[in-house]
């Protein structure tokens, strides 16, 4: 491929965050026809479309989205420069953006991210979350630097990504201290009948628990079933039912959440997963979170 016309990018740039050719003609003072004309023949050296009409409007493919990503890194350093040679010091840290499934206990994805924090390099974090397929897809599209998740990612995905393995835990059984009371004798079998508020069939740690009740012809009494942890021990302080957490968040789940262990099953671990494009971990971000996971959070024997 022929080196990259920058001007070509800059218009793309301009259209892509004004959102169509007529308002960034506006912007920049060039007419519509102009642009078109130039977008059209950065497409053709990239061989890919970056828009698709959709009416009359523009659509960004997600070829135009990966493109973007690296056209707003070139000209905020070109900005960057620009500030430097008149004197401005150059300021702002590397942005660092991870995704964490919203079936991951918020605690657990503190513990894993922090250490990143500590780097000789100051980083500005942005953390998002979702359900695993959107965030994955975001990774595809190269909008996030890690994927954190307790479903490694498979072949069923199609996404050129790796799974870096951080560690697991066994589970641990909460509730309220009346609920406590009566079901922490005899247990796990006092769950028999027990009233249980537990993740939905689209989590791992659902599907464990679940290969868990057939091998023991254990049936609790499930209460409610939920996306989000954060919510599903929200009801279980309230005396709903029952929940899970990783144990070694055992400390902060009773504090926060006012609540008892029952007990704690190592029959069932749930596992962790750092996705990111690299095979060999160069990011430094991503290779404190590896490391201390496995070292110090998790604790893996090698």
């Amino acid at each position: 491929m022929q080196s990259i016309n920058f001007k070509h990018l800059h218009y793309f740039w301009v259209v892509a965050h004004e959102g169509s050719i007529a308002r960034a003609g506006e912007k920049l003072n060039i007419t519509p026809q102009t642009i078109s004309g130039q977008l059209t023949l950065l497409e053709e050296r990239f061989g890919q479309d970056l828009f698709v009409r959709q009416g009359r409007n523009l659509a960004i493919t997600e070829v135009g989205r990966l493109v973007l990503r690296y056209a707003d890194d070139i000209f905020d350093l070109g900005k960057e420069l620009t500030d430097v040679l008149r004197g401005v010091p150059a300021v702002g840290p590397a942005e660092f953006i991870v995704s964490a499934s919203s079936a991951l206990p918020k605690t657990i994805v503190y513990k894993i991210i922090e250490p990143a924090l500590h780097q000789p390099h100051e980083l500005s974090l942005t953390c998002k979350e979702g359900p695993v397929e959107n965030i994955l897809a975001d990774l595809a599209v190269h909008e996030v630097d890690m994927v954190l998740t307790d479903t490694p990612l498979t072949s069923a995905f199609s996404i050129k990504a790796y799974n870096h393995f951080l560690g697991d835990a066994p589970l641990s059984f909460f509730a309220t201290a009346e609920l406590t009371r009566k079901y922490s004798k005899n247990f796990p079998e006092s769950l028999h009948g027990a009233p249980m508020l537990i993740p939905t069939r689209q989590n791992a740690v659902r599907q464990l628990f679940d290969r868990w009740l057939d091998d023991t012809g254990i049936r609790p009494n499930v209460k409610g079933q939920f996306d989000d942890s954060a919510l599903m021990k929200s009801f279980g302080q309230a005396g709903l039912g029952i929940f899970f957490m990783p144990s070694i968040i055992e400390r902060e789940v009773c504090n926060a959440f006012n609540v008892e262990v029952l007990g704690t099953i190592s029959q069932i671990k749930q596992r962790f997963y750092a996705i990111s494009a690299e095979r060999k971990v160069k990011h430094p971000a991503v290779a404190a979170i590896c490391d201390t996971a496995r070292d110090k959070i998790f604790s893996i024997e090698l």
